[in-house]
């Protein structure tokens, strides 16, 4: 697409390898000392009880947070474990505490303290390459651009078959090659995040913001893929489909589920195709069912998968970590399925 490869230039000398070939280790290509002067942008890290993971996250961009390149701030909310005293042990990590669980005002009150433009607002399960942040951040300094996102891959490493299948043929059917949600993470300059102010209580944040914009105005840009980890049992996925479905009825948001469907029965080409479909189809009624019954029972629900939240014990500097795509010692190798760039 010619608009990414305009984007893709404004930040020269980046590792990047071709979509074919497994990402190489990459760390902030800047000197090792402190970073003098404005951060490049803001990181906004809203956390609900994530000690779990949080470290893993914090890990993959500490070196960027302790040279002072971006200002990076962990808004816990509603928070009853050792989130925000695990956050605080990373250098130029900035916590903040509320009472509310409520992640839309974890990032209004990131938005409160934070000093830096433009700004991610990141998951506290993603892991994102330093490089990427850097991208993204340089992107959005262009006038013609208010809203960004990286490409992002599945990791299904350890997923059950029916999860495996799910993803696989989520992944075959086509979606808008710029929309913003789907990769745990999206950033704004100061003019887009001006279209609407303070993020309103809803579910799907990223879907909401994705409508303010129109296609010329957001990117998807090509970047080292975002490390999502799916759920790895089927009751983890049908909690965050439930939850996503939710969402998707409180923005009264359009879903042609037909279209959808044709889709995915157009790309099957060989049997397993065809039990993927299968097991896609089951599991979004199956969600579509249960989302109606949480709305009703308990309308301020927020589900969600734990299997994919393993404790993690870093040994090793994040930058010299296994990168995304290499096999690990202590973890079967990685199912990768690459998206964000269809």
């Amino acid at each position: 697409m010619r608009r990414t490869s305009r984007t893709r230039a404004l930040y020269p000398g980046s590792n990047r390898p071709s979509p074919s070939q497994p990402p190489l280790p990459v760390v902030a290509e800047s000197p090792r000392s402190t970073h003098k002067g404005t951060p490049y942008g803001t990181i906004i890290i809203p956390a609900h009880n994530e000690a779990d993971v949080i470290e893993r996250t914090l890990g993959s961009i500490a070196e960027l947070a302790a040279h002072g390149q971006v200002e990076v701030i962990v808004v816990c909310n509603g928070c009853t474990d050792e989130t925000a005293a695990l956050a605080r042990r990373f250098a130029g990590v900035v916590v903040h505490e509320i009472g509310t669980a409520s992640k839309p005002s974890a990032m209004n009150r990131g938005d409160d303290v934070a000093h830096s433009w433009p700004r991610l607002y990141l998951d506290a399960d993603i892991e994102i390459a330093p490089t990427a942040v850097l991208e993204v951040f340089e992107a959005l300094r262009s006038e013609s651009l208010l809203a960004v996102r990286p490409t992002f891959a599945y990791d299904t490493t350890g997923a059950s078959l029916p999860v495996r299948s799910y993803y696989r043929a989520r992944m075959r059917i086509p979606v808008s090659k710029d929309a913003l949600w789907g990769a745990g993470g999206y950033a704004l300059n100061a003019t887009g995040h001006d279209r609407f102010g303070r993020f309103p209580e809803l579910t799907a944040d990223d879907a909401f913001v994705d409508g303010v914009f129109t296609s010329a105005e957001k990117l998807v840009l090509v970047t080292i893929p975002t490390r999502v980890r799916t759920p790895r049992h089927t009751a983890g996925l049908l909690a965050v489909l439930t939850r996503q479905r939710r969402g998707v009825v409180e923005l009264s948001a359009a879903e042609s589920t037909r279209k959808r469907l044709m889709a995915l029965l157009s790309s099957v080409r060989c049997p397993s195709d065809a039990a993927d479909v299968c097991w896609y189809t089951a599991l979004t009624a199956t969600a579509r069912v249960r989302s109606r019954w949480a709305t009703r029972a308990s309308p301020s629900l927020w589900e969600r998968d734990v299997s994919s939240r393993t404790a993690v014990h870093r040994r090793i500097p994040p930058a010299l970590a296994p990168p995304l795509g290499h096999p690990q010692t202590s973890e079967p190798r990685a199912s990768l399925i690459v998206a964000g760039d269809e």
